[in-house]
């Protein structure tokens, strides 16, 4: 896997326009039913091939026993976050070796597929992929039982997805590889509270269907029904983190609708100020007000807010980004009528360019130039 560059990371971050994320890690539906979750026995594993075995210290798995506990995550060798988290599996694995704790990742590829991933190089480790997940068990089922035992019956949203398998065979917990260090660690020292946990996690579910509804609402236009509808979840929630998190995104979604009224402006100015010395989370917002007004929305005072800030930070970013982060000055500038400020962001955004970002570059100073002209 190859690292990201700073313009395919200012790409990927700024690729969602006008929406916060309301979790703090990716989360996963129940299905209608609730018949496979947190507190549910977990399904015996019926894997056709283990690949690693930990040098030798583990055996293959079939019935969890009692009193040992288990990671059971599920990955792909397309699937970069997958990739990511194969380090700290493994490091896990390692911090937990011989205390009854074994991590079974689990693929439905081809085990040729597999294998010739696994004799790749990784960039970021400087060992083959084969080295760096020598420590736990990594194994493929290309029937898929497994995949229809877990991800379907809980209707995970996609990979990497781990379950912790507790001492008596439950589900403790379900979520993202990189985020369950404090879970295992509570689980395999019996100080995990699983029904707290319950609680929280299907409020979670219950919380992301809503999310689902609401973007679709907002996706068709119908932004005022989609605020309506957060704002009944807002009142509905007692979970603290959850309830800002939604109330950031019924802001996102009233900046979206173009509702620039004072409470607006004054939430993004205390997000602004957040920021003030980011200039890739500057950029991401002045990149999401840019497409609010592309989509016929109003931004008010909050593009002048975002070049004010964002122009003293520019000379911080990498220098590949600062054209990207000029350009999108010269776009707010545009949109707030201000030609000649937009015409001295986007000279410069040429002059920073290389050669083939310049001629596109290019092409918007003589937008700029043209319209000015035209008065």
């Amino acid at each position: 896997m190859k690292k990201l560059n700073a313009l395919r990371t200012f790409a990927a971050a700024t690729a969602v326009v006008g929406l916060i994320a309301f979790a703090s890690q990716p989360t996963n539906a129940l299905d209608a039913a609730g018949s496979f979750g947190v507190g549910s026995d977990a399904p015996a594993l019926d894997v056709e091939h283990w690949i690693q075995d930990g040098n030798g210290f583990f055996k293959p798995v079939t019935d969890f026993q009692d009193g040992k506990v288990y990671v059971v995550e599920f990955w792909a060798t397309w699937c970069g976050p997958c990739i990511m988290s194969m380090p700290h599996l493994a490091e896990l694995q390692n911090q937990y070796r011989g205390q009854n704790v074994q991590i079974v990742s689990i693929s439905d590829e081809s085990p040729e597929e597999v294998n010739e991933f696994l004799k790749q190089e990784s960039d970021e480790e400087e060992k083959t992929f084969g080295e760096i997940t020598s420590a736990y068990s990594l194994t493929t089922d290309p029937d898929r039982s497994a995949h229809a035992d877990y991800m379907e019956a809980s209707n995970a949203a996609g990979i990497p997805t781990a379950y912790i398998v507790g001492k008596t065979g439950k589900i403790e917990w379900i979520g993202h590889p990189m985020g369950m260090d404090e879970t295992l660690e509570a689980v395999v020292n019996d100080k995990w509270d699983r029904e707290a946990y319950k609680k929280q996690y299907e409020q979670e579910q219950r919380l992301q269907q809503a999310i689902e509804e609401i973007s679709m609402l907002a996706g068709a236009g119908k932004f005022d029904d989609a605020i309506k509808r957060i704002e009944e979840e807002i009142s509905k929630t007692d979970n603290e983190d959850l309830k800002t998190n939604l109330k950031d995104f019924r802001y996102s979604l009233m900046l979206s609708a173009g509702q620039i009224n004072e409470e607006v402006v004054g939430y993004y100015k205390k997000q602004v100020e957040e920021m003030k010395d980011n200039p890739m989370a500057l950029g991401q917002f002045g990149y999401s007000l840019v497409g609010v007004s592309q989509q016929g929305g109003k931004i008010g005072p909050l593009a002048d807010l975002a070049i004010k800030n964002l122009a003293p930070v520019v000379d911080k970013a990498e220098a590949e980004v600062q054209p990207l982060l000029l350009n999108i000055m010269a776009q707010l500038s545009q949109i707030d009528k201000k030609l000649d400020q937009a015409i001295e962001y986007q000279e410069k955004a040429v002059e920073a360019s290389g050669e083939r970002q310049k001629q596109r570059m290019e092409l918007y100073l003589d937008e700029l130039k043209s319209e000015k002209e035209s008065g």
